[in-house]
């Protein structure tokens, strides 16, 4: 198999978490979980609206999509949903051999 064609293929493999992270509202959202102060109780929908200036319902979309990629998951203390951060590192571990794949064939084609 070529490297043309594995990098195609794990391109494809990552293709649904890159565009997870690729928007600027689900971006802001991880850097809400991200903070050091939230990053063990994890953020309601209603704190996230207030941090991201995004309504309820984009709120909720936005934390689908992440949750649909491993990168964010919820608690439930009674009625009231906690997100935060999942530490399963397989998607991330994905992109870096995939980025690490993309600059070996970019740099053996500088050397021919």
């Amino acid at each position: 198999m070529s490297d043309l064609t594995k990098l195609k293929h794990e391109f494809e493999k990552s293709s649904d978490f890159l565009v997870a992270l690729g928007d600027q509202k689900r971006q802001a959202i991880i850097l809400a979980l991200l903070d050091k102060q939230v990053v063990h109780r994890g953020l309601r929908v209603s704190e996230l609206t207030d941090v991201t200036g995004l309504s309820r319902p984009a709120v909720s979309h936005h934390l689908k999509l992440l949750r649909n990629v491993a990168l964010i998951d919820y608690r439930r203390d009674g009625t009231k949903n906690y997100y935060y951060l999942t530490h399963r590192t397989k998607r991330i571990q994905q992109l870096q051999t995939l980025l690490t794949h993309v600059t070996t064939v970019m740099e053996e084609n500088e050397q021919l």
